[in-house]
């Protein structure tokens, strides 16, 4: 059974609104965009996208009911996800500029495939996206029509489809305007320094969230 085309709509304007909402996935995307170029902020933001399909599954499953009664496994998620966001901006800081030594750091820059990787597992273990389709989702399940597991199941790939374009789009344009920015290696250490900074405290807000 597909979703309705009034449930549909009206799941996909709040989902966008949502997801255009300033918050750390944004702001990591056009942070990397500006910083590192187009391709680069596409591929994290698509990352982010896609590591809503994890947290689609634990919705379905119900695990998401589990990890939000239990303190323990919440807090410990949202130490690890608080960790993981510091560690990013660690490596943002010992970044010398994208185009400082560029022959030398060739190896040793970062691919679209791996800033892929970070932001699906950057999404993929905050806990607060965790809480926030176990308190989403159900809102636009019809329990008339049965099947809530599937109706769950469609409603977070319609949101992770969604959030891949919206978060696709914000690299695209961010990495655009960042080419001018990205002219000179004081200005391209500067976004990196900047990026970094950003990582290091979502990740301190994270941890320390009540």
């Amino acid at each position: 059974m597909l979703l309705g085309m009034e449930q549909t709509l009206g799941f996909l304007a709040t989902a966008v609104l949502v997801t255009l909402s300033p918050g750390p996935d944004n702001l990591m995307v056009l942070s990397l965009g500006i910083a590192k170029g187009r391709r680069h902020g596409v591929a994290f933001g698509l990352g982010c996208a896609l590591g809503c399909l994890s947290h689609t599954l634990l919705a379905v499953m119900g695990i998401s009911a589990l990890l939000a009664a239990s303190p323990l496994a919440f807090s410990a998620l949202k130490v690890a996800g608080g960790a993981y966001l510091i560690w990013l901006g660690w490596q943002a800081w010992r970044s010398q500029g994208s185009l400082i030594n560029a022959a030398q750091q060739q190896n040793s820059r970062e691919t679209a495939g791996e800033l892929f990787a970070k932001g699906l597992l950057a999404n993929a273990i905050n806990p607060k996206v965790v809480l926030f389709f176990l308190a989403f989702l159900p809102q636009f399940v019809i329990s008339q029509q049965g099947h809530i597991g599937w109706q769950t199941a469609q409603l977070g790939l319609l949101f992770t489809a969604q959030a891949a374009v919206v978060f696709g789009l914000l690299g695209y344009f961010a990495g655009h305007a960042g080419r001018w920015l990205n002219t000179s290696p004081q200005r391209s250490m500067l976004l990196d320094r900047i990026a970094g900074t950003l990582f290091a405290l979502l990740g301190l807000k994270l941890i320390l969230a009540p």
